[in-house]
């Protein structure tokens, strides 16, 4: 079964206080503001400023549609940066970090995660894809969807401040098949949520699978790193990997292992344990299977920082979600507020299908074809406690 091809009726539904009004009425302290961010390749490039009048702002830069800066109140009702990012272009296009490669707030694809050996077959035909993770390819390739400058158009809905980025990836661009039309939505609610939807088209059979890299340190600069996080993740199921982060054998069973989340669990408490299953990746970098198995909008994970009283739960129609606690990062890169970035400064729950699905049959399909639309919906919800 393919599990992008979802019943939007159903996530309009769900009640996650995600506003499904249309009309262009919005409230008087929800706002969207436009800056000149830079330029990259001859491309203008734009940051947008968006603030749903709870003290919630988030910043979205064209390029790489990266989510630069999210400010939420703690506890106490003040709002601080709770993401990884930089305070211009020049950060997102420094050797370090094209070298490092964290992908930092950014839009992923077409395929998010890892793909064996660089490439698949499709169709009757082998398409060869850059190898730019060892033997692998990651996230898109050398210049995937995170280098692209995207268009850009603003949105107004009752309750709802958003942007709309638009994206058209050609045929054959990093080896992949067809023209693929990108739609990509962030909505801010009066509710403190962050809703991200993904749209895409194609003219021709390809592979799709579309999610954001924003890394998150919910203490907004109380703590460091992220290991006091409390995390907890709604599967019963990972995929083991190799040493080169590509699933091995079949889902393998969380119980008894250092990857049960099923009641919040500190992220620090079993990562540097001597143990096999968290060697490769140097921590956890691991796709979770959830138990929601895809297609609505469900709960996937719920993160709570106990300096901050900040909690963030994290809904997808994803049948995955990748939770990668910042291993790589080791203080080279310096973000927003002069912070240095060391190892575990940030972690991530990116919300997609599985790695190397284009090579393994047995995972929920990511092929996409002609006439039909690629469509998933990721919901943050901010809150404290």
């Amino acid at each position: 079964m393919n599990r992008k091809f979802i019943n939007l009726a159903a996530i309009a539904a769900v009640s996650v206080g995600v506003c499904s009004c249309g009309g262009n009425k919005t409230s008087n302290k929800m706002r969207i503001t436009k800056e000149s961010f830079g330029m990259h390749d001859g491309r203008k490039v734009d940051r947008y400023t968006l603030a749903n009048g709870q003290g919630v702002t988030l910043k979205i830069a064209t390029y790489g549609g990266a989510i630069t800066e999210l400010w939420t109140p703690d506890k106490e009702g003040v709002s601080g940066n709770i993401t990884l990012g930089f305070p211009s272009l020049d950060g997102y296009r420094s050797e370090e970090f094209l070298k490092s490669g964290p992908y930092f707030g950014a839009l992923i694809g077409r395929y998010g995660n890892r793909i064996g050996s660089a490439k698949f077959t499709l169709g009757g035909v082998e398409y060869a894809l850059a190898a730019n993770n060892g033997a692998n390819h990651l996230h898109g390739g050398l210049q995937g969807f995170d280098k692209a400058v995207w268009d850009a158009t603003e949105l107004l809905e009752k309750d709802t401040v958003g942007l709309i980025l638009n994206y058209l990836s050609k045929d054959g661009e990093e080896g992949y098949p067809g023209n693929l039309n990108v739609e990509v939505t962030y909505r801010l609610t009066k509710n403190n949520e962050l809703k991200i939807s993904y749209r895409a088209t194609t003219d021709k059979l390809t592979h799709c699978n579309l999610t954001n890299h924003a890394y998150f340190n919910l203490s907004a600069g109380k703590a460091s790193d992220v290991l006091g996080h409390e995390l907890s993740i709604l599967a019963d199921k990972y995929t083991a990997v190799d040493a080169g982060l590509i699933p091995v054998g079949l889902p393998v069973e969380v119980e008894g292992t250092p990857f049960d989340f099923r009641t919040p669990r500190t992220i620090g408490e079993r990562i540097n344990d001597d143990n096999e299953q968290l060697k490769n990746g140097g921590g956890y970098d691991h796709n979770f299977v959830l138990n929601s198995g895809g297609g609505t909008l469900s709960l996937a994970a719920t993160v709570y920082e106990p300096l901050s009283g900040r909690t963030m739960e994290v809904y997808t129609t994803e049948p995955g979600v990748q939770f990668y606690a910042g291993n790589f990062l080791d203080g080279t890169l310096v973000g927003v507020g002069d912070v240095q970035y060391g190892k575990r400064s940030g972690f991530c729950l990116e919300t997609q299908h599985f790695p190397d699905t284009p090579n393994r049959p047995d995972f929920p399909s990511t092929e996409l074809q002609p006439g039909q639309t690629y469509a998933s919906e990721t919901v943050y919800k901010f809150s404290t406690k």
